[in-house]
């Protein structure tokens, strides 16, 4: 009997209606010489440090490094239930059909509890896709993999896990003993992805910190060109008088010159006509769609991945969430047309414009290479027809987003006419620039969407409006030579701004980004190639695990640092901070897949080095580091010391200038607080 192991019950129930499973069994569907069964998540965790040791039960500094000489698979209490069903099954199955989640953590989902359960019984297939709808299914089902050739995800997946538990496990006990020496009352936990991304954190907390803001003069003049239209361009100071970002600094000279230019002429120097093209911006991965929702509503990281699973599991609406990947593979054309016509379907109101839309026209979405070198393709609405009166307001939202990115692929280009103008009054230069749209194409559809985005094809943020200089001015007939007049000189005193906190889509985009933090060119290159630090099903749990610690303060405008944190990585060494060791990590995993490097290997290199880290850190002693026995917190209103108070909600920070000052933040640093809730406080 075959048996078919998924990864969810959502999952299971919608392959069981297509294999005729229809009989409902112990954990299972089955029928027609088919069971199918499901997993919820990992049912298997590895074992706790005194299940492997007992002494390693109590925290001391003596016992560090604990390195497993074995290492040991537990059943996850809350899920023992269902490991027992599938036990059971497996020892009735012939052969098995894997269809867990495509990627690594999915293989090893289903993989750990074949090697657990030592099944050796008969054949072992992959069932691979990104979408759970029907005829997507369907067809995955009709084309199921060899098991082995996604079974080196498995081994790779277990070397990660083993490798961090062993980082993990070492490096949070050493530095939450030696800052217990200091009073210091907590567990600072250390991890090969999470503590790289809060030394990110910490690093704009104190770049913010350390800034001095500059006062700098835009001189800008308007003048009348054909027909009596006036236009505006801003002064390009001369060297003397400018900053090393060509930025006015001194004050009386901009004051003296707008006082002379009044009056004047201004002559045309030079005009450059640029017609632009624009693609449309491409469908969502997962950490993209985290980042305008984090933007635009407000939502954070969590919330939206959470909001991204239901779209996919619950309503069938959206595909796989946990995609790093943006494009489409030119496979998927065929279904372009079953899309449309469901979305119009679905949505009535769309018939009108799925009629306008060109299903022949192919944008930059559809590339092979870039889907190869993922496990995912982008977002995408899927074929099936859905009742959108069953979504949510958030989820109908985040539908709409993901379906507005989609339509757009079947739109003309963006194309307009950027100017520039050179002109020159008394000596100086003076530039203008204007645009004039020449062709709507996809940015029609955002103009009857407020769920647009500007997010570039590698998920980093992008000025798809214009170019911020053009000022969205429609400029006069001008000719080189044309005399205009200045009818009016204005000084507009400006200040350097500091570099904005972290919010947490930023922070995510940062996370994928790491590379831009990473000066070796070859693990810059790794860091690029495997999509940062963290994985698009990780980064929302580790950054919501780094503010539930204690380590991270959040709301809706920033995440920042506590002090906490910041003595944490002072007194880490460079490589656990050095967002370049994930680098190094993933090219060895990336060999354990390829066959070059084994597991066991991988794992005592890692061991190795971590057993030198704890040599060092003790040997420096409490001089390995300096925490305050009481940290404090920086209000997010006023930047004064907060006071951790408890309300009838629960812990949470209060700023210590209350009642001038009404910052408050949640225990956890998740989010804001109103007064109100907080009233009534100890």
């Amino acid at each position: 009997m075959q048996l078919i192991l998924c990864e969810k019950p959502s999952q299971a129930k919608e392959i069981a209606s297509l294999v005729g499973a229809s009989k409902r069994g112990e954990g299972c569907l089955l029928g027609n010489g088919v069971i199918v069964t499901w997993c919820i998540g990992h049912l298997l965790r590895m074992a706790e440090p005194d299940e492997l040791n007992p002494d390693w039960a109590e925290w001391r500094l003596e016992q560090l490094p604990m390195i497993p000489s074995e290492w040991t698979m537990r059943v996850d209490r809350d899920k023992a239930k269902q490991f027992k069903a599938i036990k059971s099954l497996l020892s009735q199955a012939t052969s098995v059909v894997i269809a867990t989640d495509a990627g690594r953590e999915g293989e090893m989902i289903a993989r750990e509890i074949l090697e657990h359960c030592n099944w050796r019984k008969g054949p072992v297939h992959r069932l691979w896709t990104s979408s759970q709808d029907e005829a997507t299914l369907r067809k995955a089902l009709a084309s199921l993999l060899p098991g082995a050739s996604k079974e080196p995800l498995y081994w790779s997946a277990l070397a990660r896990s083993r490798a961090d538990y062993i980082v993990g496990m070492n490096m949070t006990r050493l530095y939450s003993l030696l800052a217990k020496q200091q009073g210091y009352q907590g567990v600072l936990s250390v991890g090969r992805v999470q503590t790289p991304t809060l030394a990110l954190v910490v690093a704009r907390d104190r770049e913010i910190a350390r800034f001095v803001s500059k006062p700098f003069f835009d001189v800008v003049i308007t003048s009348a060109g054909g027909h009596g239209r006036t236009f505006a361009a801003q002064w390009l100071p001369v060297a003397q008088v400018a900053d090393e970002e060509g930025r006015c600094i001194n004050g009386p000279i901009a004051q003296q010159l707008a006082a002379r230019l009044r009056g004047q002429a201004a002559q045309v120097a030079s005009v450059e006509v640029k017609r632009v093209r624009e693609q449309p911006p491409l469908p969502f991965s997962l950490s993209a769609l985290q980042q305008v929702c984090d933007r635009k509503f407000g939502f954070g990281v969590q919330q939206t991945l959470d909001i991204a699973q239901s779209l996919y599991e619950k309503h069938k609406a959206t595909t796989y969430p946990r995609s790093d990947c943006r494009y489409l593979p030119v496979a998927m054309l065929d279904e372009v047309k079953p899309v449309l016509q469901a979305l119009a379907q679905s949505d009535p109101s769309l018939g009108p414009l799925v009629m306008q839309l060109d299903s022949r026209l192919r944008s930059s979405v559809w590339n092979d290479e870039k889907v190869n070198a993922s496990d995912h393709h982008a977002i995408i609405p899927t074929m099936g027809v859905i009742d959108l009166s069953a979504m949510t307001e958030d989820e109908r939202r985040v539908y709409e987003l993901i379906r507005l990115h989609y339509l757009m692929q079947f739109m003309p280009a963006h194309e307009y006419d950027r100017t520039e103008v050179m002109l020159v009054a008394l000596g100086q230069q003076f530039k203008a620039v204007g645009k004039v749209v020449a062709v709507a194409g996809w940015r029609a559809l955002m103009v009857k969407s407020s769920a647009s985005a500007s997010l570039s094809a590698d998920g980093a943020e992008s000025d798809e409006a214009e170019n911020s200089d053009a000022g969205g001015q429609e400029l006069p007939p001008l000719e080189q030579g044309h005399v205009c007049p200045v009818t009016d000189a204005q000084v507009v005193e400006k200040k350097t701004t500091p570099p904005k906190f972290f919010t947490q889509g930023t922070l995510i985009a940062a996370m994928k980004g790491i590379a831009r933090y990473v000066a070796d060119p070859r693990l810059k290159a790794k860091l690029s190639e495997t999509s940062g630090i963290g994985t698009e099903a990780t980064r929302a749990a580790i950054i919501e695990g780094l503010i539930k610690r204690g380590f991270l303060l959040s709301s809706k405008r920033s995440v920042r640092s506590t002090d906490a944190a910041q003595s944490l990585i002072d007194a880490l060494p460079q490589p656990l901070t050095d967002p370049g060791t994930t680098a190094l990590w993933e090219q060895a995993l990336s060999a354990i897949e390829q066959g070059q490097l084994t597991l066991d290997q991988f794992v005592a290199t890692q061991a190795q080095w971590i057993t030198h880290l704890v040599h060092e850190a003790k040997q420096a002693g409490r001089g390995a580091l300096q925490i305050a026995a009481t940290p404090t917190q920086a209000c997010p209103l006023c930047s004064a010391p907060m006071r951790k108070r408890s309300g009838a909600n629960g812990p949470f920070w209060g700023c210590t200038r209350y009642p001038e000052c009404k910052g408050v933040m949640d225990g956890g640093g998740k989010k804001k607080r109103t007064r109100k809730k907080a009233e009534g406080a100890t």
